[in-house]
């Protein structure tokens, strides 16, 4: 005999499962499972597609000669040829010390006294100084002819070395002319007597024959 038990409660109809839900649910299980299996099938192939794929390549360290054929590389020649700048350097400037203006060289007494006038330049006075009677003595005149000699240079030069004639250009104490032919420096006190006293030995005879031409024509 069964005991009858109050606390279970029959399962009603509707709720039982019918062949057709039963079906729906293998079916939804069946496609889960088949997606497991794909996800199971591709897990174990992914390794193995990527031990097939290419390594990837390491780069290698740069050397000095791959560096320089990469920039051979990327040169471009042209027939006309690369325009090239110039290179633009710094400006300076050169310091030249300029070379001292010589001075001139100041003449003395003695070196115009023994020049020529006939070297060009200009007359070369005298400024040795001196008096008549030491000219009338270093000439070799004769002491018994410094009258006649002083008698035709007073009224010729006065006695100075330096007299010129601006229009007829004689000079010296005897107004020599023209002043080149007096040997030395016609200017020179000494030299111009020596000449005169050829010139009045030659063409008066002696100092007191031209000194009798000078009164009577106020020339020589």
């Amino acid at each position: 005999m069964t005991p009858h038990r109050n606390d279970v409660t029959p399962a009603p109809s509707s709720a039982a499962l019918s062949p057709r839900k039963g079906s729906r649910r293998r079916g939804v299980v069946g496609f889960f499972s088949a997606l497991a299996v794909v996800g199971f099938a591709a897990a174990m192939v992914a390794p193995t597609g990527v031990a097939l794929a290419d390594p990837p390549v390491e780069d290698a360290p740069e050397s000095a000669y791959s560096v320089a054929l990469g920039e051979t590389q990327n040169l471009t020649v042209t027939v006309e040829g690369a325009a090239i700048a110039p290179v633009q350097r710094g400006t300076f400037s050169v310091y030249v010390t300029p070379k001292p203006t010589p001075k001139p060289t100041p003449k003395t007494a003695s070196s115009d006294s023994s020049k020529s006038s006939s070297s060009g330049g200009g007359p070369l006075f005298y400024t040795g100084g001196g008096a008549p009677a030491q000219w009338m003595a270093a000439a070799g005149i004769a002491e018994s002819d410094w009258g006649y000699v002083d008698y035709i240079v007073s009224r010729e030069s006065g006695w100075n070395p330096n007299a010129t004639n601006s229009s007829s250009g004689a000079c010296g104490l005897v107004q020599a002319l023209p002043c080149s032919k007096v040997p030395g420096n016609g200017y020179d006190p000494v030299d111009n007597l020596r000449w005169a006293t050829g010139y009045a030995t030659g063409r008066y005879g002696s100092w007191a024959g031209a000194q009798a031409f000078w009164s009577n024509n106020h020339w020589w």
